[in-house]
């Protein structure tokens, strides 16, 4: 069953996101993971376009706000308001409270609004005046943002970065998948013409049965390895915390389920370790001299720590 809605709800988006299945399926892979995507990538490459898909085909409630350097916390959380007519102040509900928010250009606003998104992202609840509201579930965040250094950008804090499971790039498409997003987009728009393939409460159960996901030990202990290496790199100033090594193995489960398998093997956790770990570290100065990025850090420490060999199961 899971196999097949997966490939319904990929064949549904690459209607109107063409040429990028990988990023589709890490995307999905993260939905049932019960995680929260940011897409960072330069303008005009379809990072709105995937986020708008996800949102129409899954059949949840949505919402999107657009970051601008004006955008304010109580717009993403909510405000009360005084009723004169009951005497009583009331709540008004903010673009947070929805199950899957889309956060636009989330790096153009000020640090006191992205940290309205702290709460949301990590407790799924929001806190105003002293009272708190629990958001509908599932809570999904799809955060787009432009690189760093881009006209108004502003880049966001460690302890935001560290509550994305996973950041992805999507880069540009080839000469033949640009043909045929030109031609699709001739006489309408194909977000348009996308239909829900799913529920809330069939994502809410696929991430239920993620936890039946067999994670043997060497598994484990190979994951918490890898994370571990990046807290000792020579070129590693802030390593993986432990919420990334559980974000990893929450990863790797639901890898697993898209290959049809219920337990973990190495190459789900070399497959989505990149994407749940580079954002979420901080390089020495060093790693700049050496013309290294996060992923290229990364990679060496995938090289360096032999996976484990799988036992007969």
């Amino acid at each position: 069953m899971i196999i097949e809605q997966s490939k319904q709800i990929i064949s549904e988006i690459n209607r109107a996101f063409i040429g990028k299945n990988e990023v589709i399926e890490k995307v999905l892979m993260t939905i049932y993971a019960g995680g929260h995507v940011l897409l960072e990538d330069c303008p005009g490459v379809g990072k709105t376009t995937l986020a708008v898909a996800f949102s129409r085909v899954l059949g949840l409630s949505t919402r999107r706000i657009q970051f601008t350097p004006d955008t304010l916390p109580s717009d993403i959380t909510g405000f009360t308001m005084w009723n004169r007519k009951t005497g009583e102040f009331e709540y008004r509900e903010g673009a947070a409270n929805c199950q899957l928010l889309l956060a636009d250009e989330i790096n153009r606003t000020s640090p006191k609004t992205q940290s309205a998104l702290l709460e949301v992202m990590e407790e799924r609840t929001i806190t105003v005046d002293g009272e708190t509201h629990a958001l509908p579930a599932p809570f999904i965040c799809i955060a787009t943002q432009n690189p760093f250094g881009f006209a108004g950008t502003q880049a966001l804090p460690e302890s935001q970065l560290d509550r994305f499971m996973v950041s992805l790039s999507i880069g540009y498409p080839s000469i033949e998948d640009q043909m045929k997003i030109i031609s699709a987009q001739r006489y309408a728009n194909p977000l348009d013409e996308l239909h829900p393939v799913t529920t809330a409460q069939n994502v809410i159960e696929v991430q239920k049965f993620l936890s039946s996901v067999k994670v043997m030990d060497d598994m484990l202990r190979y994951a918490i390895e890898l994370c571990e290496k990046t807290r000792i790199h020579p070129l590693i100033e802030l390593g993986i915390s432990p919420r990334g090594i559980a974000a990893l193995v929450r990863m790797a489960r639901a890898s697993a389920v898209l290959h049809e398998r219920n337990y973990v093997v190495p190459e789900d956790i070399q497959s989505v370790f990149l994407d749940v770990c580079a954002h979420r570290l901080v390089l020495r100065p060093q790693a700049r001299v050496d013309g290294m990025n996060a992923r290229d850090v990364l990679r060496s420490i995938l090289s360096e720590i032999r996976p484990p060999v799988l036992s007969a199961r």
